[in-house]
């Protein structure tokens, strides 16, 4: 009796430590930074987290998808990494500001200067993109993310719907409806000319502002400065007086 006791309690034991010493495994994601609305532009941030305890990430890979290419693609310049755009020629072009656009973005490639992603870190790297499309409800990107031992991990499986989730499941980017004013949210050339517009105006009261409190704080010194002075030749009287009584006093 002891002994089977002895032997469940054992098995507990062994699969809660086989429960804590196992990793949580993470993978590459994509997300936006506020949202991304169909036929706009979003600004999309992919983390890429280290899994490997001996190793280090030194170059991440994300290709574009192809059945929705994006006309305007720009990453952010990250610290410590340089990055490659790769370009390919479309089978259909594409219109954009009343352009026709021949090539999209294939690919972005970063790759690190220095030790990259180190063991128990992660990185994000951030992406402006655009226009989205709006007959699709989510972007598949797929990456491969490469350690300083040469090891690759490809992160190319797509999520299927009703479906577990893939050991290497791609990034994939949910779009959101447009507004309801038919607009997208995004960071589109008549957005970035509206937020100039209300920054210039916001420094033209911020500077009225200004000028204004000089001008108060310009009065309110000049009244303390009157101030401090009555009472100062009021004490210098006071103590004329008072010299003038010790000496007749004397």
């Amino acid at each position: 009796m002891k002994a089977s006791r002895i032997a469940a309690a054992g098995a507990v034991a062994g699969v809660a430590v086989l429960a804590v010493s196992t990793p949580c495994f993470a993978h590459v994601t994509v997300q936006p930074e506020g949202e991304a609305a169909k036929g706009g532009y979003a600004v999309v941030g992919f983390k890429v987290p280290n899994e490997r305890d001996n190793a280090s990430t030194t170059k991440v890979e994300v290709t574009f998808p192809t059945d929705h290419p994006l006309a305007s693609v720009m990453p952010q310049p990250v610290e410590g990494w340089d990055i490659e755009v790769s370009k390919a020629k479309l089978d259909k072009p594409l219109e954009m500001h009343g352009e026709k656009i021949n090539e999209a973005v294939s690919k972005v490639t970063w790759t690190a200067k220095g030790d990259g992603i180190e063991p128990g870190f992660f990185q994000k790297f951030p992406v402006s993109v655009g226009s989205l499309p709006e007959d699709a409800d989510e972007l598949v990107f797929k990456a491969l993310q490469t350690y300083s031992n040469k090891e690759v991990v490809r992160w190319i499986e797509v999520p299927q719907e009703g479906q577990e989730e893939p050991d290497n499941p791609a990034p994939v980017l949910a779009l959101s409806e447009a507004s309801d004013d038919g607009h997208s949210h995004g960071t589109s050339d008549d957005d970035r000319a509206d937020d100039a517009a209300e920054a210039e105006n916001a420094a033209a009261e911020t500077s009225a502002a200004s000028d204004e409190g000089d001008s108060g704080g310009t009065d309110t010194t000049a009244r303390v400065l009157g101030v401090v002075g009555i009472v100062v030749g009021a004490a210098g009287v006071a103590y004329g007086v008072l010299a003038g009584r010790r000496r007749t006093t004397v």
